[in-house]
C-alpha cells in the first residue's frame, strides 16, 4: 500500500481529511490492543508475543494492556465503546464474542453490531484434566465419579463466561452429572488448585496442561480434539473415551470498534497475517500447541463469529450455564 507523506497529505482539500485520509496515513499514532483477561494466560502470551512484530510492520508503538473482569466482556465491552480511530483494538476470544451471547442476558454490546473483525491469530484446543487427589486413573473412572455423586465435586476455569468454563460446564451436561463452577483471576491460580486438589478438574489448552500431567499433580482425562495431542501422545480422545463428537476449544482473534475505517481494518489483517507468518513467531505457537490461523480476511473472520453463534448459543443456554 502506497503511504502518503504527511506533507503531501496536508494540501489535500478539508473534504477529504476524514476517514478515506485516516485509512491512508494509519497509523500515526501507537495503538493499543485491550487483552480482556488476565496476565499470563494464553491470551496474554499471544498478545505479547505479536505486539513487538506489529510495531515493527506498522512503524508505531503497539502496547498491550488487560482489561479483566466477568469472562473478558468487561474488557470486549470497553473497546466496543471507544472512538473508531485505529488507535484501539480488542483481543477477544470465542468466550466473551459467540459463549457471551449465550451465557448473559443483558450483554453491554453485541459482538456482531459493536465490533468490527479483523484477523483470528490463534487456534486453541482444550483438553480435560482432573487432580491427582480425585483418583480417578482414566476417563472411565473420572465419569463415573462425577456421576455417582452430584455436585459433590467442583471445577477450576479463569472466570464465568469462559471457554474453560463453557467447555466443563457442556461436558457434565453431556454426561449427565453436576458440579460446582469456582472461578480464579488467572490460569496460573486455576492450577495451582488442581494440583492442591481444591478442584476437581479444569478445561485448558493441553501444553500448559501437559507438566502437571507429565509430573502427576494432575491427569488429563482426554482431550477434546478430533486427534491426540502432540504435547500428550499418551491422552485420549473425547471420541475414544465414549463421548463421540464432543468437542471442546477456543480462539483467538483480534477486533476493532464498529465504525473503524475499512482501510485501517485492512492494514491491520495484513500486518497481523505478515506477523503469524514470522517463523519464529510460528514455532512459537506450535510449541504452545496454539497454531496460528493464517490466511483469513476480515470477511472470513466476521462470517465465522457468526457461525460460532449459531454453534455455541444453543450449547451454552442447553447446559444451563448463566453470569447474570
Amino acid at each position: 500500500m502506497i503511504r502518503l507523506p504527511r506533507r503531501a497529505a496536508l494540501v489535500l482539500p478539508a473534504a477529504t481529511l476524514a476517514r478515506p485520509a485516516l485509512g491512508q496515513a494509519w497509523p500515526t499514532r501507537p495503538i493499543r490492543i485491550v487483552v480482556a483477561f488476565g496476565t499470563g494466560g494464553g491470551t496474554d502470551i499471544t498478545t505479547r508475543l505479536l505486539a513487538p512484530k506489529l510495531s515493527e510492520i506498522l512503524g508505531q508503538p503497539v502496547v498491550v494492556e488487560n482489561r479483566v473482569g466477568a469472562g473478558g466482556t468487561v474488557g470486549a465491552d470497553y473497546v466496543a465503546k471507544q472512538p473508531p480511530n485505529g488507535e484501539t483494538f480488542l483481543l477477544a476470544t470465542v468466550s466473551n464474542t459467540a459463549l457471551a451471547l449465550g451465557l448473559y442476558q443483558r450483554l453491554p454490546y453485541d459482538p456482531l453490531r459493536d465490533l468490527a473483525s479483523v484477523a483470528p491469530t490463534v487456534f486453541v484446543p482444550l483438553a480435560i484434566a482432573a487432580s491427582a487427589r480425585l483418583g480417578a486413573r482414566n476417563a472411565e473412572e473420572f465419569i463415573a465419579l462425577l456421576r455417582a455423586s452430584p455436585g459433590r465435586f467442583s471445577y477450576g476455569s479463569a472466570g464465568a463466561g469462559t471457554s474453560g468454563h463453557i467447555c466443563s460446564a457442556t461436558f457434565l451436561s453431556r454426561i449427565g452429572a453436576t458440579a460446582e463452577h469456582v472461578t480464579y483471576r488467572n490460569p496460573g491460580q486455576t492450577f495451582l488448585a488442581l494440583q492442591q486438589g481444591e478442584i476437581a478438574f479444569t478445561t485448558d489448552i493441553p501444553s500448559l496442561l501437559a507438566p502437571f500431567h507429565r509430573e502427576g499433580t494432575a491427569r488429563m482425562m482426554f482431550v477434546a480434539t478430533e486427534e491426540r495431542s502432540p504435547h500428550a501422545p499418551d491422552v485420549p480422545t473425547a471420541r475414544e473415551v465414549g463421548l463421540g463428537d464432543f468437542k471442546a476449544y477456543s480462539w483467538y482473534g483480534i477486533y476493532a470498534p464498529s465504525g473503524t475505517p475499512a482501510p485501517v481494518v485492512n492494514r491491520m489483517a495484513a500486518a497481523i497475517e505478515q506477523a503469524l507468518a514470522d517463523p519464529a513467531i510460528g514455532a512459537r505457537f506450535d510449541e504452545m500447541g496454539t497454531p496460528a490461523m493464517r490466511g483469513w480476511t476480515p470477511q472470513r473472520f466476521a462470517d465465522f463469529l457468526r457461525s460460532e453463534i449459531d454453534l455455541w448459543v444453543p450449547l451454552v443456554r442447553a447446559s444451563g450455564a448463566r453470569a447474570d
